[in-house]
């Protein structure tokens, strides 16, 4: 992780009693979590970036343990997602990385998740905006978990870093109506349904 230099941490926590009808008897939680590192490939062409992933795990998950930590431990956590930001000087590739790490890390600590992990990435500039996307851990077509969690930070990325970004949530949409599989009706079984 030494060629990722951790600048900071930033922790967020929504709780969401309702979004105009009524109050919800337990409130959905969403939490993110970021770190703005160094970015070892800004400004120049790396063709080999495999080890990187290798090297992000142990970010992930310290990452992951201080979000889990954060939303009041593991028990009830049901969707993820993750992201990047990379800054100028660097290219879409170097928020790639972060895939198969960060993906890593949530597996290895909330236990069976058979569904993908919803990501996205970017290359933007400090103060950028990140939409996260969220889906069930086990059954992607879980129509209540998908939502977002907005990240930004007001002084990254900058020129030379990457934001990586994990995301959970406990319980769906707090209003959710829209029908599809129900919780109740998860197999788990191909991370589908």
């Amino acid at each position: 992780m030494s060629d990722f230099a951790i600048r900071k941490i930033t922790v967020q926590i929504e709780d969401i009693l309702h979004e105009g009808g009524p109050i919800a008897e337990t409130p959905a939680q969403r939490g993110a979590i970021y770190a703005i590192c160094a970015n070892p490939f800004a400004g120049r062409y790396q063709e080999d970036l495999i080890p990187a992933m290798e090297a992000l795990k142990p970010l992930a998950l310290l990452l992951t343990d201080r979000l889990v930590a954060a939303m009041g431990g593991r028990d009830g956590i049901d969707a993820y997602g993750k992201g990047a930001i990379v800054g100028e000087n660097g290219e879409s590739e170097h928020g790639a990385i972060w895939h198969v790490a960060g993906g890593y890390g949530m597996r290895e600590r909330l236990g069976e998740c058979r569904a993908i992990v919803p990501s996205t990435m970017k290359v933007g500039h400090m103060g950028s905006t990140l939409d996260i996307p969220l889906g069930h851990l086990n059954a992607a077509y879980v129509r209540s978990r998908f939502d977002v969690i907005t990240v930004a930070c007001e002084d990254g990325p900058r020129a030379g870093e990457v934001l990586f970004a994990l995301a959970m949530a406990r319980g769906g949409r707090v209003h959710s109506r829209m029908g599809g599989l129900e919780l109740h009706q998860v197999k788990g079984e191909d991370g589908l349904r």
